[in-house]
């Protein structure tokens, strides 16, 4: 799956008004990930033997593991339930776990140019 168009956007806006090679970029990040994992709650729910109910399906959570171990949770679902599309879900809860990973990333970026 490739990355969002609003992660892009993002991404293109913030390289515009760079100024030295020391930043986090998209690429950069989506080259971390070792691997990604999706399900919706209902079908976590039914893999533990748990009752569901039909809202449980239109969540869906994305599981970013990434090469140094580190896992990032993303989750999407939308407000009417009649709206979901499951490849929607997956864009959406990737686009989640990637947004909350870039102040991590930048953080270890300043780590290191502080050392």
């Amino acid at each position: 799956m490739s990355s969002t168009g609003s992660l892009e956007a993002s991404e293109r806006a913030s390289a515009e008004v760079q100024k030295t090679p020391n930043r986090v970029s998209l690429d950069s990040m989506i080259a971390k990930i070792a691997g990604e994992n999706y399900f919706t709650i209902g079908d976590a729910l039914n893999a533990l033997c748990q009752p569901s109910l039909p809202q449980h399906q239109v969540m869906t959570v994305c599981v970013l593991t990434m090469q140094n171990g580190y896992m990032m949770i993303g989750k999407s679902a939308p407000a009417d339930a009649g709206n979901f599309d499951a490849e929607l879900g997956k864009k959406f809860a990737r686009e989640d776990a990637i947004r909350q990973l870039w102040p991590l990333e930048g953080y270890a970026l300043r780590e290191k140019l502080a050392a």
